[in-house]
């Protein structure tokens, strides 16, 4: 009988779960975990109110044997651990193994190979990968110092240039009817409201929804040629092994992504919106060296 798994990718906000039975998946959704907001006794009835439930399994009787968790916050040991026991009270029988969410990205994009894998979402991230580890990790400063190419660090670029009275009549008056707001809730929400980082990136969508306008083309190039040279090109791995991509911005900009690549003469790996089909591949059925985009 072939090993009953279950794979988890979890943010803050959102998590993915795929249970595996053999060529079976059911994949489900629930609330994300992140144990700087969560303690363990709430993890714990989070997984029974949501997760169980949406499974269709009964913990003590689950049958899983694997639990692969990759999640935000996780790189911390005491975090982890909190993560660790909550699962091992839901999943009795299973071995558990609990990691954080940019070697899960490695693990989806590159699979058994070596090369440099790239967070670009709500946040940035990015490091070399081996084939076993992470190697290499450029410094993560976070929203208000780094995060550069990141859907916050774009979004508030969108912002700046509302808000410095940058855009043209045309682009003011898109963005006016898209987020009907002002300048005195933006800066409360940046300044004095929690979770601004989410906040900011919720102005990325108008980026997308302005492809061509010349403005928006330069808030794109800018501020991905920023993770790149901030990081990508810091990496001495990045000139002889693929650079992948994971995460909703390098999805959505694959092309911009593309062009900077070229334009750095670095060879573009896989870019991919979500690392959990990559995940199901490393953990269903290990993949040598994942290429190609």
């Amino acid at each position: 009988m072939p090993t009953v798994k279950l794979i988890a990718d979890s943010g803050s906000t959102k998590a993915e779960w795929c249970l595996l039975r053999g060529s079976r998946r059911t994949t489900v959704f629930t609330q994300g975990i992140s144990p700087y907001f969560l303690d363990g006794a709430q993890i714990e009835a989070l997984l029974r109110a949501e997760l169980l439930p949406a499974l269709g399994l009964d913990g003590r009787k689950a049958g899983v044997e694997e639990v692969h968790y990759y999640g935000t916050g996780c790189i911390s040991r005491v975090n982890n651990t909190m993560v660790t026991k909550a699962l091992r009270r839901i999943f009795l029988e299973a071995d558990v193994k609990v990691d954080n969410d940019l070697l899960g990205a490695a693990r989806a994009l590159c699979g058994d190979g070596k090369g440099v894998a790239c967070i670009l979402g709500t946040g940035s991230n990015s490091c070399y990968f081996d084939g076993r580890r992470i190697a290499k990790n450029s410094p993560g400063l976070g929203y208000v110092l780094g995060d550069e190419g990141s859907g916050a660090y774009l979004g508030r670029k969108v912002v700046q240039y509302y808000l410095y009275g940058t855009f043209d009549e045309e682009l003011r008056a898109r963005f006016d009817a898209e987020y009907a707001t002002t300048s005195s809730e933006i800066l409360d929400r940046v300044y004095k409201k929690p979770l601004a980082n989410r906040y900011l990136a919720g102005f990325a969508p108008f980026l997308a929804a302005n492809r061509g306008h010349y403005m928006v083309e330069n808030i794109l190039e800018d501020g991905l040629n920023d993770f790149f040279f901030q990081h990508i090109v810091k990496y001495r791995e990045s000139w002889t092994l693929p650079v992948h991509f994971v995460g909703g911005i390098a999805f959505g900009f694959r092309d911009v992504i593309l062009d900077l690549c070229r334009n750095y003469e670095l060879t573009p790996g896989r870019i991919i919106r979500n690392p959990m089909e990559g995940l199901v591949a490393y953990h269903g059925g290990r993949t040598k060296g994942v290429r190609g985009k």
